[in-house]
Protein backbone atom coordinates (compact mmCIF):
# COMPACT_ATOMS: atom_id res chain seq x y z
CA UNK A 1 0.00 0.00 0.00
CA UNK A 2 1.64 3.25 -0.80
CA UNK A 3 2.11 6.11 1.71
CA UNK A 4 2.05 9.64 1.81
CA UNK A 5 6.03 9.42 1.97
CA UNK A 6 6.09 7.19 -1.64
CA UNK A 7 4.00 10.05 -2.92
CA UNK A 8 6.40 12.94 -1.82
CA UNK A 9 9.41 10.87 -3.15
CA UNK A 10 7.58 10.35 -6.25
CA UNK A 11 6.30 13.89 -7.21
CA UNK A 12 9.92 15.23 -6.05
CA UNK A 13 11.71 12.44 -8.59
CA UNK A 14 10.42 14.86 -11.46
CA UNK A 15 12.82 16.56 -13.23
CA UNK A 16 12.90 20.17 -11.42
CA UNK A 17 10.42 19.46 -8.91
CA UNK A 18 9.87 21.08 -5.89
CA UNK A 19 7.36 21.24 -2.48
CA UNK A 20 5.66 24.00 -1.20
CA UNK A 21 2.55 24.61 0.61
CA UNK A 22 -0.92 24.94 -0.69
CA UNK A 23 -3.36 26.08 1.98
CA UNK A 24 -3.37 22.83 4.16
CA UNK A 25 -1.86 21.10 1.66
CA UNK A 26 1.68 20.09 0.27
CA UNK A 27 1.93 20.95 -3.40
CA UNK A 28 4.45 19.30 -5.82
CA UNK A 29 5.05 21.86 -8.59
CA UNK A 30 7.61 22.55 -11.33
CA UNK A 31 8.03 26.05 -12.81
CA UNK A 32 5.57 27.56 -10.59
CA UNK A 33 3.15 25.09 -11.88
CA UNK A 34 1.13 22.60 -9.27
CA UNK A 35 0.79 19.04 -11.08
CA UNK A 36 0.22 17.55 -7.48
CA UNK A 37 -1.09 17.79 -4.04
CA UNK A 38 -1.29 15.91 -1.07
CA UNK A 39 -4.56 16.01 1.37
CA UNK A 40 -3.29 15.42 4.59
CA UNK A 41 -6.38 14.82 6.41
CA UNK A 42 -7.23 11.37 4.14
CA UNK A 43 -4.85 8.98 2.07
CA UNK A 44 -6.01 11.26 -1.25
CA UNK A 45 -3.72 13.05 -3.99
CA UNK A 46 -4.80 15.57 -6.85
CA UNK A 47 -3.38 15.27 -9.55
CA UNK A 48 -3.47 17.59 -12.70
CA UNK A 49 -3.79 15.40 -15.71
CA UNK A 50 -4.83 16.60 -19.89
CA UNK A 51 -8.48 16.04 -19.46
CA UNK A 52 -8.35 13.10 -22.25
CA UNK A 53 -5.72 11.37 -20.17
CA UNK A 54 -8.14 11.96 -16.99
CA UNK A 55 -10.90 10.24 -19.09
CA UNK A 56 -9.16 7.30 -20.01
CA UNK A 57 -7.64 6.60 -16.47
CA UNK A 58 -10.49 7.41 -14.63
CA UNK A 59 -11.28 3.29 -13.05
CA UNK A 60 -14.09 5.04 -10.39
CA UNK A 61 -12.22 3.30 -7.45
CA UNK A 62 -9.24 4.95 -7.26
CA UNK A 63 -9.00 7.33 -9.67
CA UNK A 64 -11.89 9.81 -10.21
CA UNK A 65 -12.41 13.19 -11.50
CA UNK A 66 -12.70 16.22 -8.85
CA UNK A 67 -16.22 17.73 -9.05
CA UNK A 68 -17.26 20.58 -11.21
CA UNK A 69 -15.28 22.74 -13.10
CA UNK A 70 -11.41 21.69 -11.41
CA UNK A 71 -12.21 18.34 -12.72
CA UNK A 72 -13.51 19.30 -15.95
CA UNK A 73 -10.14 20.39 -17.00
CA UNK A 74 -8.20 17.69 -15.68
CA UNK A 75 -7.93 18.04 -11.92
CA UNK A 76 -7.94 14.37 -10.60
CA UNK A 77 -8.53 12.83 -7.39
CA UNK A 78 -6.24 9.67 -6.74
CA UNK A 79 -7.07 7.34 -3.45
CA UNK A 80 -3.22 6.05 -3.16
CA UNK A 81 -4.33 3.21 -0.45
CA UNK A 82 -6.80 1.95 -3.76
CA UNK A 83 -3.95 2.61 -6.00
CA UNK A 84 -1.93 -0.03 -7.10
CA UNK A 85 1.67 0.74 -6.45
CA UNK A 86 3.20 0.04 -9.51
CA UNK A 87 0.88 2.56 -11.37
CA UNK A 88 2.07 5.70 -9.37
CA UNK A 89 5.15 6.32 -11.51
CA UNK A 90 3.31 6.43 -14.75
CA UNK A 91 0.75 8.50 -12.93
CA UNK A 92 3.25 11.20 -11.30
CA UNK A 93 4.80 11.20 -14.64
CA UNK A 94 1.51 12.29 -16.96
CA UNK A 95 0.80 15.40 -13.96
CA UNK A 96 3.99 16.63 -14.17
CA UNK A 97 3.89 16.42 -18.07
CA UNK A 98 1.37 18.35 -18.25
CA UNK A 99 2.33 21.45 -16.69
CA UNK A 100 6.52 21.13 -17.10
CA UNK A 101 7.90 23.24 -19.82
CA UNK A 102 8.21 21.59 -22.99
CA UNK A 103 12.13 21.77 -22.83
CA UNK A 104 11.91 19.65 -19.37
CA UNK A 105 9.26 16.98 -21.12
CA UNK A 106 11.47 16.38 -24.44
CA UNK A 107 14.74 16.42 -22.17
CA UNK A 108 13.85 13.66 -19.96
CA UNK A 109 12.87 10.44 -20.59
CA UNK A 110 10.29 8.85 -17.98
CA UNK A 111 12.09 7.39 -14.75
Amino acid sequence: MLTADDIRREALAQPEAYEEPHFEKASFRVAKKIFCTLHADRPRIMLKLDPEDQHNLSDGDAIQPVPGHWGRNGATFVDYEKLAPERLPGLMRLAWASVAPKRLVKGSSPA
